[in-house]
């Protein structure tokens, strides 16, 4: 098996080391996984790269609109583009979600795929946030872009009923979000998912060295632009932790990004935070995103679950 970043990290170009797929994984999962590593992809230029993401978020939405039955909507908030998703039976005065997606900075791998089983299993509407990308955009264009969003909804929902996630890129978005909230004094999202991701962007860990490195540090020097990587509103995890909201780190035993998750939960932890740490086992970065699989309905149910549990499942 390819360790495939597939949907997730479109933009990487190096080599990945191959590994026997584990025999606990599901015969879908395994389905799902060569079926992503034998996708042809003749993209070289960034455009091509996006045309080519986009093609697989519409491909494996639609068959997941179709599953879960969830309305989208493409529009804006302050001047922000965003996709809204409307679950059936929702109603006013539920919770309201915030997605940040994933796709290294530079692509859209997950607007679709990351947000429909959520706002399904939740019954919440999510917006997810179609932020500027790197290159053209670097750090903070993204954040901002966040920023703008979240601040229109804390017109529609005080913020402990507002919940923030995020998957791979998303997942380091979303705790740059939290720490540009602390300090502006702003109120802090009652949850947030962080999905495969990083708040220390001057060092992965170790499961980069035992999965190689498929553009991480690149990307995220180039996201970074003139930024000192250890400045706390890029790396939070080097800044005040005290105070933040209830956080759910969740990854997987092949991912590059398994130690940086793990550390960030167990820095949350030690700061005296509410973090839980989920892995599933043999399975790549950010595989909810594009494996259709048990594995990927188990993962979006554990999200669902932490969501509601924080963000309270009625409009009361």
């Amino acid at each position: 098996m390819i360790l495939s970043f597939g949907l997730a990290l479109a933009t990487a170009a190096t080599a990945q080391q191959v590994l026997p797929p584990p025999t606990n994984l599901s015969t879908e999962a395994r389905s799902a996984l060569a079926a992503d590593a034998a996708r042809p992809n003749a993209a070289k230029t960034m455009a091509e790269r996006r045309a080519r993401s986009d093609a697989i978020q519409h491909e494996i939405g639609d068959r997941m609109r179709d599953r879960y039955k969830v309305a989208v909507e493409d529009g804006a908030i302050e001047g922000v583009p965003v996709r809204i998703f409307t679950p059936k039976g929702w109603r006013k005065g539920r919770p309201l979600l915030m997605n940040l997606h994933g796709g290294g900075f530079m692509v859209d791998s997950g607007s679709l795929t990351e947000n429909i089983p959520i706002a399904a299993l939740t019954g919440y509407r999510v917006v997810a946030v179609l932020y500027r990308l790197s290159p053209e955009h670097r750090f903070p264009a993204a954040v901002e872009d966040g920023l703008a969003v979240y601040r229109a909804l804390l017109k529609q929902a005080p913020a402990r009923r507002i919940g923030l996630y995020g998957t791979s890129a998303g997942a380091i978005l979303g705790p740059e979000l939290i720490a540009r909230l602390k300090a502006a004094t702003l109120p802090l999202p009652g949850a947030l998912g962080m999905f495969s991701g990083s708040a220390d962007l001057t060092g992965f860990g170790d499961s980069v060295t035992l999965f190689g490195d498929p553009g991480m540090t690149g990307l995220a020097r180039v996201y970074a632009g003139s930024v000192d990587l250890a400045d706390p509103l890029l790396s939070p995890a080097r800044g005040d932790l005290s105070g933040w909201p209830p956080t759910l780190c969740l990854t997987s035993s092949r991912d590059v990004l398994l130690s940086a998750t793990a550390d960030f939960c167990r820095r949350l932890d030690a700061a005296g935070g509410v973090a839980q740490l989920v892995m599933f086992d043999g399975l790549p970065h950010a595989f909810w995103a594009y494996v259709e699989a048990p594995e990927s309905d188990a993962a979006f149910a554990t999200m669902a679950r932490f969501l509601t549990a924080k963000l309270g499942a009625s409009g009361k």
